[in-house]
């Protein structure tokens, strides 16, 4: 006769000796707890799910949607007309004849692969004495005998890199010719890239034609966004006739929407390839009024 355990199992309240008086597998099963898994889910071949990438042109059109979304947050109501502004920073500004007009652009640089925007132009009526460029040239032989005699300040072959990549050398400018274009690249495309002076051909700092490109830059002046998308730059001075700031500030203002883009062109084709960097907003100011924004850029 066995003895008997009064050892119960709380959970199940069966005693824990129910196997050595219940030795029937089929009796066991009603007193033993019952324990169940599940099995894992194999995924079979063939049956993944693939991670869908947007296209460009889907990625193009959300960031438009996102742009025109926001752009219908921001409150209009101040905003003026170009004459309005300026007669209104000319009264606030009415004890200082020789202060400038301050553009402001401010421009959408969150999509991918929007290259900072920057362009010279050659504004009719200069509010400033325009600044002397440092200009650094990548030629040899006959190239950069004419890059000096054109008024370059620096000139010379890939030992200039290493003067670039100290910070030794610096300049506003600079120029390659196509032939040491591929000697520069590997190690100074990375440098000078994101500060936006890196030689390209799309912008026209790669070129044989290196003295005429000098010749044109010297009677310009540059503009350029910082790393933000925001555009600083002075139009015109307070003592200038309202027809000269107007002309001037169309004048600049056409020069950023052709380089951002936001000017439409004949070739259908080439408007659809190119990336547009939407302009957020534009305003006007001065030292000592704040800044207005213009409805009628």
């Amino acid at each position: 006769m066995f003895a008997l355990s009064s050892s119960v199992c709380f959970p199940c309240r069966r005693s824990l000796m129910a196997a050595s008086i219940f030795p029937d597998p089929a009796r066991l099963a009603v007193f033993s707890r019952q324990f169940t898994t599940t099995p894992a889910v194999l995924a079979r071949k063939g049956q993944v799910q693939k991670i869908r990438i947007p296209s460009k042109k889907a990625m193009a059109a959300k960031a438009k949607r996102r742009a025109a979304k926001e752009a219908r947050l921001v409150d209009h109501s101040d905003d003026m007309t170009l004459e309005s502004a300026i007669a209104v920073l000319r009264a606030v500004e009415v004890a200082c004849p020789t202060g400038c007009y301050e553009l402001f652009v401010k421009t959408d640089l969150r999509g991918g692969g929007i290259a900072v925007p920057k362009g010279r132009i050659n504004i009719p009526r200069e509010p400033k004495p325009r600044p002397e460029d440092t200009i650094l040239v990548f030629a040899e032989g006959r190239q950069a005998e004419e890059a000096k005699r054109a008024g370059a300040q620096i000139v010379g072959g890939t030992d200039l890199i290493e003067g670039i990549l100290s910070s030794r050398l610096k300049a506003n400018t600079i120029l390659c010719t196509p032939s040491l274009i591929r000697a520069i690249t590997p190690r100074l495309g990375r440098f000078l890239g994101p500060i936006g002076l890196m030689p390209t051909e799309r912008r026209g700092t790669v070129t044989d034609d290196v003295a005429g490109y000098i010749k044109r830059i010297k009677s310009s002046s540059e503009w350029k966004a910082d790393r933000a998308g925001n555009i600083r730059m002075p139009v015109a001075r307070m003592d200038f006739p309202l027809e000269d700031v107007v002309t001037n500030f169309r004048y600049v203002m056409e020069s950023i929407k052709r380089v951002t883009g936001n000017v439409k062109l004949r070739d259908q084709r080439e408007e659809n390839t190119r990336k547009v960097t939407p302009i957020m907003k534009v305003t006007l100011s001065s030292r000592n009024a704040p800044s207005i924004p213009i409805s009628d850029y």
